[in-house]
């Protein structure tokens, strides 16, 4: 039997005139690798001992913090070879903890690790923020230098975010120009330096932060993930569901994301000498595929700490609630190049269809007397139908150039349906039917 949502991607794929059985490239021509294409779950038994954190010394304590004795799970865990910290059902209040090589994490339905909403429960670590890498505090789940590493099961990681945010808000009346680290919060999983990453089945909500941040990893599969931080009634600045820093091949899939943010962002670093330093980089080889999108300020975004995204694919999304379906961050004191993206096989509600701005927050161009010029080129749009108030927003700018953008069987219902299209050199355009609503 073919399941809804694959009946549904054949029926768009007939409307559309894609063809179902191309060969599967990236947006360069490159093949796509079978890896991709391999979303079976890590299976619990082949990962080790399982140590169950109640049967060493972990009570079923919803209101007492328990850092130190999770961690001393996880230690164990390390010190006898490895093997799976089992969150059972109950919820556990931790702050800051780390995963060591080969083991891993596994949340059993109706179990939750909850976040301190103390920031003074996180460990100050050399790590990974806002394309920087600097001393900031700890995530409440961190893997660093963990190849094969895993998060499972059907439970929840709650980041408990509500205080933080109220504090955020009320910084940022007294303090218009606060910055996000500025206002001290964790984020909720930080991943590292890590090979052959997967978390599949968990619910991650409610995040002080970004949610997910993954920098300088490989070979990384995000499966079936529930992603969700709210926007009203207090908004969860910040939210982030997925942030890739760094990284090449990796696969998101069957997720469910709503946040008061962007859905997934690129990054890499910032900055007028970015493209300079060993500890950015670009992302290479990212697809994100079959995933549903509540509220988001983008459902993808190049930036705003970004330098060379090559290969990004977003395909067979449902997009309900998006603030902009593409976005391009193009920051002035920062080189930036973003290139070979599809956009495909799309369907929804999005406030702009693509959105490219000059981006001058925290403008700072340090001891660079040039303005850095950036690039993006071989932007593919197709095969969408969409709802939108503005179809074409893009600023014009001597900062960047924009070359070889291709929009190709689109359906789209616009307040706006204009475009310019002498903003970009070699704007392609077929089979492009516009409604004004």
């Amino acid at each position: 039997m073919i399941r809804l949502k694959k009946l549904s991607t054949l029926v768009l794929a007939l409307l559309t005139g894609f063809n179902l059985f191309a060969a599967d490239l990236f947006p360069d021509g490159t093949p796509i690798p079978d890896w991709f294409r391999d979303t079976r779950i890590a299976s619990l038994s082949s990962l080790g001992k399982a140590y169950r954190i109640t049967d060493y010394g972990v009570a079923q304590d919803s209101n007492r913090i328990q850092t130190k004795e999770i961690q001393a799970v996880i230690d164990l865990a390390a010190q006898n070879g490895g093997g799976v910290v089992v969150i059972p059902k109950g919820t556990f209040l931790s702050g800051s903890i780390f995963f060591k090589p080969k083991t891993h994490l596994h949340i059993e339905s109706g179990g939750t690790l909850k976040g301190s909403d103390d920031i003074s429960n996180f460990e100050i670590r050399m790590t990974r923020i806002e394309g920087q890498t600097l001393k900031y505090f700890s995530a409440l789940v961190n893997a660093d230098g963990v190849d094969g590493f895993t998060i499972s099961g059907k439970g929840t990681i709650n980041g408990n975010g509500h205080r933080y945010w109220q504090s955020f808000w009320l910084r940022r009346s007294v303090i218009p120009k606060c910055t996000n680290m500025d206002e001290l919060r964790p984020r909720l999983v930080f991943i590292s330096n890590s090979n052959d990453v997967q978390l599949s089945g968990v619910s991650l909500i409610n995040s002080p932060f970004w949610t997910t941040h993954l920098y300088k990893c490989n070979r990384v599969k995000l499966l079936g993930l529930h992603i969700f931080a709210p926007a009203k009634p207090v908004k969860a600045p910040s939210s982030d569901a997925i942030d890739i820093d760094v990284c090449s091949d990796v696969l998101v899939k069957n997720c469910y994301m709503s946040v008061n943010d962007d859905a997934v962002a690129l990054k890499g670093g910032k900055g007028p000498w970015a493209d300079k330093d060993p500890n950015n980089g670009g992302n290479f080889n990212i697809i994100i595929e079959d995933c549903t999108y509540g509220y988001c300020h983008s459902a993808l975004t190049c930036g705003s700490e970004s330098i060379h995204n090559r290969n990004i694919i977003l395909r067979r999304i449902d997009v309900q609630e998006a603030t902009r379906l593409l976005w391009l961050k193009m920051r002035p004191d920062t080189p930036q190049h973003y290139e070979y993206i599809t956009v495909e096989d799309i369907k929804g509600n999005a406030s702009n269809f693509l959105f490219i701005h000059p981006w001058s927050q925290f403008f700072d161009l340090k001891d660079r007397e040039d303005m850095p010029m950036s690039h993006a080129n071989n932007i593919t749009m197709r095969n969408i139908q969409l709802e939108c108030n503005t179809f074409f927003n893009v600023r014009k700018s001597d900062q960047y150039a924009l070359k070889d953008f291709h929009f190709e069987n689109l359906n789209i219902r616009a307040k706006n349906g204009s475009y310019d299209a002498a903003l970009i050199e070699n704007l392609v355009v077929k089979n492009v039917h516009i409604q004004t609503k």
